[in-house]
């Protein structure tokens, strides 16, 4: 793994035990809570490998429900999570998956609230540190270390440049860019990683531009 700060091996300040079961799987949590865009009614988080035998035990369990609860990661209720779910009636299922996986440490995490669902594959790759490898069948690579905007839109001529020409014209720096389509014409997904965290307003101008479904965020 390359290093880019001594923080990157001290790792994140968070409610241990871990910073990979603990630490990486609240970031997984809350990228849900933040893409689904509010705290969700019911989540069922499949895990997988080196998760499905220790979490339990590791604190991934009340990890994700943190996260889910919009908690950071040193966050002191971190270890009271699970209640404080059942408290907010928020109803997680934990379901120990034997199929395989490309990280030990990976959650499918599904959330809904009766009206709307998501569906995303995080993995924690170490201190602390996750990428989101899926959304709702859509595969990409998003690391959570940087400002995020996600873009549901129609494969249209001109959606892509509807969305580049508000950032601009609101001095938005893209530090990355990658688009995925299921088909020719159908849905697609823009992941934009910025410099800078994006304001609200900008947020709903772009949701009313040319072909565009859904917009999302993640925060820095």
């Amino acid at each position: 793994m390359k290093y880019q700060s001594v923080f990157d091996i001290i790792g994140p300040v968070m409610v241990g035990p871990s910073s990979s079961h603990t630490a990486g799987a609240a970031r997984i949590g809350l990228a849900a809570r933040n893409l689904f865009g509010k705290q969700p009614a019911w989540a069922k988080i499949h895990l997988y490998e080196s998760f499905a035998k220790t979490y339990r035990g590791h604190g991934t369990d009340f990890a994700l429900a943190g996260g889910l609860l919009g908690f950071a990661t040193d966050d002191p209720r971190m270890s009271k999570a699970l209640d404080i779910a059942k408290e907010e009636g928020l109803h997680i299922e934990f379901i120990e998956d034997s199929a395989s996986s490309v990280h030990p440490n990976t959650a499918r995490v599904i959330v809904g609230d009766g009206k709307e669902e998501l569906e995303l594959v995080g993995i924690s790759i170490g201190g602390g540190k996750i990428e989101i490898i899926e959304l709702n069948g859509f595969e990409l690579r998003l690391s959570g270390n940087h400002p995020a905007i996600l873009v549901l839109h129609n494969d249209r001529f001109g959606a892509i440049a509807s969305v580049t020409k508000i950032l601009a014209k609101y001095r938005i720096n893209i530090g990355h860019m990658e688009v995925n389509r299921k088909d020719v014409g159908k849905d697609a997904l823009m992941v934009i990683e910025t410099d800078q965290n994006v304001d609200d307003t900008i947020l709903n101008e772009l949701k009313g531009a040319d072909h565009i479904i859904k917009v999302s965020k993640i925060v820095s």
